[in-house]
């Protein structure tokens, strides 16, 4: 895991820097474009984005430093099951593009927490104001970095806090002076690196097994399942079913860094194509992450630790100059997810809590000021927690990502889905499943992952479906609430933001359309192979 630097050449050297050089430039035009509002840049992109940027700033921010070891390792043990967490995406992606952006785009928000402000009060937007943060804070920066720093760690040998130092620091800068316009251009180039890399590497390790055909033969059948049966311990077909849909519902249709691209779009057709957009390149998941791992599962049988199927990989198949592009792919993958966080972490804290409650009469340069002081303290927390995390022994974050968010979930789900589809949801229920609704399902989640450790315990159901039945409780403590409050005070219909509501264009729907087809025919390929 050590030995790429020992085997790194000049011309990788060069690969590097020129990268980093590039990286730097697109990124200071995009901050320093003449005949833009600062403030607006900073935060939501002038409302400049198009399809492309805001699907591969989504795409970026949602391939996080994990994915590629997690993913690897995944397929090494148990094949393709893992494509589920992405393709399963395409249906909860055309439910923030249909049915929660037209009325995003329409209220003129910039922040989830402002969205729900406008429905239920300030006390709302306070109360989900602080959650965001907070889950920002430790779900995205503090353990996205951590897993990064553990990456480069392995791979540069040098200490923790040297490289979650340099992380953090390299994303905090589009995120500190170029904000969301710079993050989301950075990201184009990025992820477009991402696929060229990763798809060298499936294709040189494609042709040491000898072909696809090969590979299918030499692996065990249901490697190539999608739906695996209901007594596989670690992905039984019903937990997937299940369970996936609470979380992709909080990630992709309320979560800040996830919709935020979506909110700096030129129009909303455009922050619709870019959704779909997501959607597409979530198919490439198969061939760029899981397969490496197959391929190892073949090439190099009897690892000690799935999580070394990557860089296995990389460090027996890419010779020597090539190296280089593993630098920069890890870099890649590290500046997305970590800038698009801080500058979401930014805008939530800005707008939902300093302009809202702080200084209501900010300025535009006081606003800059705050936001930018807030990327410089999300960095330094970032990067306490990361080597705080970093000392606890015996945890495996990797393992416990997925299983983290499936308890952070459930009460932004059934808050956003009850606002949304049921008129008659009342403030006091919102508040209280964001309040005490969160306090019972991150209790459960402790009790689930430390205290009463599932490892240890066997009465504990899969964390999927453990997720599901916390969703369901909520949602019914939700309407119990609800419908017995005798003086509801429930969500009164603003007719501006109702008549700015727009339909999907017929592109919209073309691209959904066929992006749903070619969906359920891989659904029905990846099945039945025994």
């Amino acid at each position: 895991m050590g030995n790429i630097v020992e085997r790194l050449t000049t011309l990788d050297y060069i690969i590097v820097i020129a990268y980093l050089v590039i990286l730097v430039v697109i990124g200071y035009r995009a901050s320093f474009s003449k005949g833009k509002k600062a403030d607006e840049s900073l935060f939501l992109a002038n409302k400049s984005l198009n399809w492309s940027s805001i699907g591969f700033n989504m795409w970026g921010t949602n391939v996080g430093p994990s994915m590629l070891v997690a993913f690897a390792s995944i397929g090494y043990a148990t094949g393709i099951v893992a494509v589920n967490f992405e393709w399963y995406a395409f249906i909860f992606l055309f439910l923030l593009a249909i049915v929660f952006a037209p009325k995003y785009l329409a209220a003129k928000v910039s922040t989830m927490p402002e969205f729900m402000g406008n429905r239920y009060g300030d006390s709302t937007q306070n109360i989900l104001a602080w959650y965001a943060l907070v889950k920002i804070l430790i779900s995205w920066l503090s353990l996205g970095l951590f897993a990064g720093g553990v990456l480069v760690r392995q791979i540069l040998g040098i200490p923790m806090w040297q490289s979650v130092t340099v992380l953090v620091a390299f994303a905090g800068l589009f995120a500190f002076f170029g904000g969301l316009k710079a993050i989301a251009k950075v990201n184009v180039f990025q992820m477009i690196l991402l696929i060229c890399v990763s798809l060298a590497l499936t294709y040189l390790g494609l042709e040491k097994v000898g072909g696809i055909a090969a590979l299918y033969e030499k692996t065990p059948k249901h490697f190539w399942n999608l739906a695996q049966p209901a007594s596989d311990p670690q992905y039984p077909w019903y937990a997937i079913l299940l369970g996936y849909p609470v979380s992709a519902v909080a990630f992709f249709c309320t979560d800040q860094s996830m919709v935020q691209s979506v909110l700096g779009a030129k129009n909303l057709e455009q922050g619709q194509l870019g959704v779909s957009f997501i959607g597409w390149l979530k198919i490439l998941s198969l061939p760029l992450f899981i397969i490496t791992g197959i391929l190892c599962y073949v090439l190099y049988p009897g690892l000690a630790n799935p999580d070394m199927a990557y860089m296995t990989m990389v460090t027996n198949l890419f010779p020597p100059g090539m190296n280089g592009l593993v630098i920069v792919v890890l870099i890649a993958v590290l500046v997305g997810t970590i800038g698009s966080c801080l500058n979401s972490l930014s805008t939530v804290f800005t707008m939902d809590v300093y302009v809202k409650k702080i200084n209501p009469k900010a300025t535009t340069k006081e606003i800059i000021k705050v936001g930018r002081l807030t990327v410089i303290a999300g960095c330094l927390f970032a990067i306490f927690v990361a080597l705080a995390i970093d000392n606890i022994k015996g945890l495996k974050l990797f393992d416990v990502f997925q299983a983290v968010l499936g308890f952070i979930a459930p009460p932004l789900s059934v808050v956003f889905l009850s606002t949304v589809f049921w008129k008659r949801t009342t403030k006091k229920a919102v508040n209280f499943t964001l309040s005490i609704g969160s306090i019972i399902s991150l209790g459960i989640g402790v009790c689930y992952l430390w205290v009463l450790p599932s490892s240890k315990y066997d009465f504990w159901p899969h964390y999927m479906v453990l997720s599901f039945l916390i969703f369901a409780l909520l949602a019914l403590l939700s309407i119990i609430i609800s419908l017995a409050d005798t003086s509801p005070s429930v969500y009164t219909i603003n007719e501006e933001h109702q008549a700015n509501i727009e339909k999907p264009t017929r592109r919209v729907w073309i691209s959904f359309g066929v992006l749903t087809i070619i969906m359920i025919a891989l659904y029905i390929f990846f099945n039945g192979h025994e």
